[in-house]
Parts: C-alpha cells; sequence; structure tokens
C-alpha cells in the first residue's frame, strides 16, 4: 500500500528546523516551514561571517563528552548523524570542508551565505514551503496552531505533526528570543530557565584596565576553574571578560556564581613555561629596569597581560622572582554575574528531557517534536552546537515519521 502524504509543520527556520524539513520533504511529505523573520537561517548566518565552524573531528567519543550531562540523551542523535555525515551533507551541497589547525570543521569558501544558498534551494526542489513573518502564538481551542503575520493578521493551521525548533534566546534580534517558553509551560512542558552559555562574565576592572585595554585579547593563556581548565585566548570587554577560553568554561563558572554569588579564576599567561623557568628568567632583571619592561623581555608579556597581573594583585606587583612567577602561572580574576544572555552565543537551558520520548516528541503533546536548542543541553563553541542542532533536526525527523507511520 502506498504510504499516505502527511502535511507536517516545522516552526522555526535554523539548522534544526532546516534539517528536518529536507528529510521529511525526502520521504515525500508536503512540509512547510514557518519562520517569524523575512528570511531564514539568520543566526547561522551570523555564525558564519567569520567562518563558518560546522563541527569538530576529534574522535567521536570525545566529542560527545562536550555535550556533558546532556550526553545520555543526545549520544542517540549524534551517533545516527555524526560528525562525517554532517561533512558529507555539506560536501553534496557543494560546500565541500576541511579540517582546520585546531581540529574544527569549514566550508572551503568560510562563508554561511553560498551553503545556505544551496540548501534552500534543494528544499524549494523538494517542495518545501517557506512561510516566513509568521510569529508563532500557540495553539487556540481546538488545538490548531496559531500565527500572527507581519500585516497583523491572523492564521490557523492543523498539520498532521508539528516540529517546534525555535531555539533558545541568545542574539534575539535574529529571531529566537525564548517567547515559546509561556507557550510550553502553559502546556505543563517543563522548561529549564533559559541562561546564557558560551557568553561573558562581568569584571570590576581599574579604572587602566578600562581606559587603555578594552578591545585587547590575552593570547595563549590557560583558564582554570573549578579542577576544569580551557586554553584559548580571552577578550578584555569594559564590562568583563569573555573568549573562547571562557565560554568553554562558562557552564562550571556559572554554576558557580549561582552557588556562592561570584566565581574565582586563575590565568595562566604563561603556559608554555615552567613556574621554575619563569623563576629563572625573572631573577635576571637589570638594575634600573622598569618592571613592566622587565616582564616585556624576561617574560613575553604583552601590556593587557601586564595590566591584569596589576588588577589581580591589587595595583602593586611583587618584586621577588618567585612570587612573581606564581602570580603568572595563577592569576586570579573574580568574576560577577553573567553577561545578559541577547550577548551570548548559546542558551542553556530549554525543554528538559524528561519530557521527550526518544523520537524528541512531546509526551504531554502527542504530534508535537521539538529540536536544537529549544531542548535543554549546552556545548562549547568548536561546532558542537552547530552538530547538536542537525542531529537532532534530524532525529526528530524520523521520530515523526514513526510517529505518523504508527498512526497510518
Amino acid at each position: 500500500m502506498e504510504k499516505p502524504i502527511r502535511n507536517i509543520a516545522i516552526i522555526g527556520a535554523g539548522p534544526a528546523g532546516l534539517m528536518a524539513a529536507e528529510r521529511l520533504a525526502s520521504a515525500g511529505h508536503r512540509v512547510t516551514v514557518y519562520e517569524r523573520m523575512a528570511s531564514p537561517a539568520r543566526k547561522f548566518l551570523l555564525a558564519g561571517r567569520g567562518g563558518l565552524n560546522l563541527t569538530h573531528s576529534e574522535p567521536l567519543d570525545a566529542f560527545l563528552g562536550r555535550y556533558r550531562e546532556a550526553v545520555d540523551w543526545l549520544e542517540p542523535a549524534l551517533r545516527a548523524f555524526p560528525p562525517q555525515a554532517l561533512r558529507d551533507w555539506a560536501d553534496e551541497l557543494g560546500a565541500e570542508t576541511f579540517i582546520g589547525s585546531s581540529g574544527r570543521v569549514f566550508p572551503l569558501m568560510m562563508k554561511a551565505s553560498p551553503l545556505l544558498r544551496a540548501w534552500l534551494g534543494r528544499l524549494d526542489g523538494l517542495g518545501v514551503r517557506l512561510a516566513s513573518g509568521r510569529l508563532w502564538t500557540g495553539w487556540d481551542a481546538d488545538g490548531a496552531l496559531m500565527f500572527r503575520l507581519a500585516n497583523g493578521e491572523a492564521e490557523t493551521i492543523r498539520p498532521d505533526a508539528t516540529l517546534l525548533a525555535l531555539g533558545g534566546a541568545s542574539w534575539p534580534r535574529l529571531g529566537s528570543d525564548g517567547g515559546w517558553v509561556p507557550l510550553l509551560t502553559a502546556r505543563d512542558v517543563a522548561v529549564s530557565p533559559l541562561r546564557p552559555a558560551n557568553g561573558g562574565f562581568t569584571v570590576a576592572w581599574s579604572p587602566q584596565m578600562k581606559e587603555r585595554f578594552v578591545g585587547q585579547p590575552l593570547k595563549r593563556i590557560v583558564i582554570r576553574c573549578a579542577g576544569e581548565q580551557a586554553a584559548g585566548e580571552a577578550m578584555i570587554d569594559a564590562d568583563g571578560i569573555e573568549g573562547g577560553a571562557i565560554y568553554a568554561l562558562s557552564g562550571t563558572i556559572r554554576e558557580a556564581i549561582r552557588r556562592d554569588g561570584a566565581a574565582t579564576i586563575d590565568i595562566d599567561l604563561r603556559p608554555d613555561l615552567s613556574a621554575l623557568e619563569l623563576v629563572t628568567r625573572l631573577a635576571k632583571r637589570r638594575k634600573g629596569e622598569t618592571l613592566s619592561n622587565h616582564l616585556r623581555k624576561a617574560a613575553g608579556l604583552a601590556p593587557v597581560a601586564i595590566a591584569l597581573l596589576r588588577d589581580a594583585a591589587g595595583a602593586t606587583l611583587p618584586a621577588e622572582p618567585d612570587a612573581l612567577a606564581a602570580l603568572i602561572k595563577a592569576a586570579p580574576l573574580r568574576l560577577g554575574a553573567p553577561m545578559p544572555i541577547a550577548r551570548a552565543i548559546s542558551t542553556a537551558g530549554g525543554i528538559i528531557s524528561d519530557e521527550c520520548d526518544g523520537g524528541f516528541m512531546l509526551k504531554r503533546l502527542p504530534g508535537i517534536f521539538a529540536a536544537g536548542e529549544m531542548l535543554d543541553w549546552e556545548a562549547p563553541t568548536g561546532g558542537y552546537l552547530l552538530q547538536a542542532s542537525f542531529a537532532t533536526g534530524v532525529a526528530a525527523a524520523s521520530g515523526i515519521e514513526a510517529w505518523l507511520a504508527g498512526r497510518a
């Protein structure tokens, strides 16, 4: 018997929603993607401005560990659609990928726009309809989906299945503002509060740091917090500190702040040198040489790193080589609150795992599925965010197929 063609609504035109649309349309279903913005995948395009980091090339077991507490929930989806599958998919769209020196995976053109154009062309060829300028406002009394159009008019639809792929709450000007949370909690779906992930933290900088070093990077450092560490760079912001090394520990730092009201990180400004090597270098200070010049020459510290040491030490730096080396290897920095979620790269929190079945259907709302960043997981930058968004989109599409088949 021929498989019936079903009408499927996907709300949210980001990576998770568009990937699910591709899979379902390829299976012969009529798919419409509803998007509140005038054009699709705006955050995806923003992510590609500095080089689109699609995924990471590290071994899969290590890759899975990046999802921490959510790994058991996400592992089936990530194994079913692993990094190599994402690379193969991009290659098929003409966006051949390569592995960078850090192990991160990028398209050769280093941009999102060519890939997105090819992808939208494929979706159009599959018959996927994109309905933009439509804000989802929940369900009416009869269970139909409700939308508010850009012109203020209302629209209701009753699809055979629905996928919610509405993102988190970071970069709300691009379309994801967490407005879906009250719509689901009103239906008794448990949602962990949305919080900033891969974002910066406030610091009470000295006036000198604010006046002279805002926008300058701390390069090739290691940051430690609560027994964890991350290597990379950090950037001095007028309100605090951000950057890759901070983002990698953002969950740990955020939890410490939630628990204790603040967190202290230790910054190793010369991880390539041992404390003993630093002591040896610092002991050779020439008569009359300023301490700043000595630190620049003997320890190889940039002016911004020296300023950070002064903030960490309370302005007056120790003169003894042992104490100075110890400070360089572990400069303490007290962090306050996370920076606003609107400035974060991604979002923690979302629909908790117990609310979903193995196919990412909401147990309390049969026929309603969820995927992407609106689920309660977080991961560092480096390709892990996009990979999980794509993979859960694929998994939710499979869940929709299985659910519809069971109702045939």
